[in-house]
């Protein structure tokens, strides 16, 4: 018995001494930042990387923690159903009085999940949040985002170390928190997904601390009214005959010329002297014509007419195209009547442009306000004018103009079979 309890208390020593041989190698320091404008800036790059004004109109988020804890957060509503167990409760974020389940503690029990599940999925998105300090820290000669929360959650006072890659979207951090003794252990933030939604949510996270792995789920994020919004654009402006239609004619401000082959999608592209007979999925297909008359082949005129097309052709289809590949829509409100927002994630000459469409009473579009950051616009408004109903059935608009007064005429507007 004494040779047993001997073993025993040897195996507690030695277990007492590799925690503290593991506390002492392992425990860092919280930080010193900076704060101030050059953090915010830092932050609102990172806001911009992981596409915040999309986080903030998704509409549902769907995840797991662990295979233990479930969710579904209808965001735009406040609403959080939280199951575990054979329990559920609907969390009111906003009136928690208002939270349904069977009773307070569980109810509290739900809400403590719910802060630290959701922590692991949307952090990131929550650092201009109230109650949060930004600091700049340089972190392995590069600028890392230091923040502290002051105020809400359940754990008030834990510090935050998010390290960015060369886009600003973080890849991992640090943190020295209440329930973890051990400052500066780390977590992986780079298994991320692009959602529905557009925005990037992680899916998988690995700790430092003895390569603990919290698994998400099978995370989501989704806009079903924005989608809704968008079939009802579509249907307003007869997509289904667009889709049909073998055969588009325009012009762009009198300057280029379009016969469009929509079916075998080969394009006639005319300006100046010159036309192209442009294969824009085979560019090497392409006939180049100089004054009427067929030349060798000239890669800088196929491309210039690549690059007028994927322009021109915007002006025309546009809201035709709400549903390609690459594109996230949301709602917006403007005027205090839903809009629809569209962001290029691919495609195009620019991706990375947003457009928000507003609609009159029958759901045409009449407008839209442009957000291009390569030309600086920001909010720019654009009207679209004199939607027409082409032979083949579908509507195609023959003016727009600016909100500097300037107009753009779209010419001799066609669809035809």
């Amino acid at each position: 018995m004494k040779k047993t309890l001997k073993i025993i208390g040897t195996l507690i020593i030695l277990l007492i001494l590799s925690i503290g041989v593991y506390y002492v190698t392992t425990n860092e320091p919280l930080p010193e930042g900076v704060q101030g404008k050059e953090a915010d800036e830092l932050a609102e790059k990172m806001m911009s990387a992981i596409n915040k004004r999309a986080f903030d109109s998704t509409e549902i988020l769907t995840w797991s923690f662990r295979q233990k804890h479930h969710y579904i957060w209808k965001k735009q509503e406040g609403l959080v159903i939280v199951s575990w167990d054979d329990i559920s409760i609907t969390l009111n974020l906003n009136d928690h009085s208002k939270s349904i389940g069977s009773s307070p503690e569980l109810i509290q029990t739900a809400l403590d999940f719910f802060n630290n599940d959701s922590f692991w999925l949307v952090a990131p998105y929550k650092v201009f949040d109230e109650g949060v300090e930004r600091s700049i820290v340089n972190y392995n000669n590069n600028d890392a985002l230091l923040i502290k929360y002051t105020s809400g959650g359940s754990t008030p006072g834990d510090s935050y170390l998010w390290i960015l890659d060369s886009t600003y979207v973080p890849t991992s951090f640090k943190m020295w928190t209440q329930i973890i003794p051990i400052g500066g252990v780390s977590g992986t933030w780079n298994d991320l997904i692009t959602a529905d939604s557009g925005i990037k949510l992680p899916t998988t996270h690995t700790l430092s601390l003895f390569g603990m792995k919290i698994d998400m789920g099978e995370v989501k994020a989704y806009n079903p009214n924005a989608d809704k919004l968008a079939h009802t654009i579509l249907k307003a402006i007869k997509h289904e005959a667009y889709k049909n239609t073998r055969f588009i004619d325009w012009s762009f401000r009198k300057k280029r010329f379009y016969k469009w082959n929509k079916e075998q999608h080969i394009v006639e592209v005319k300006w100046n002297d010159a036309k192209v007979l442009l294969h824009p999925n085979e560019l090497d297909k392409s006939v180049v014509y100089l004054n009427d008359k067929e030349v060798s082949y000239n890669e800088s005129l196929v491309k210039r007419a690549l690059k007028f097309f994927n322009n021109d052709s915007f002006w025309l289809v546009a809201p035709h195209k709400l549903f390609e590949p690459g594109i996230y829509r949301s709602i917006e409100m403007i005027d205090g009547k839903e809009a629809l927002h569209v962001k290029y994630s691919t495609g195009g000459s620019t991706p990375g442009d947003s457009y928000t469409w507003i609609v009159d009473i029958n759901y045409v579009p009449t407008s839209y306000k442009m957000y291009i950051p390569s030309m600086k616009m920001n909010g720019v408004s654009a009207t679209w004018e004199d939607w027409t109903e082409t032979a083949s059935g579908t509507l195609l608009p023959k003016n727009h103009t600016f909100s500097s007064g300037n107009m753009l005429n779209m010419g001799e507007v066609k669809g035809y079979n």
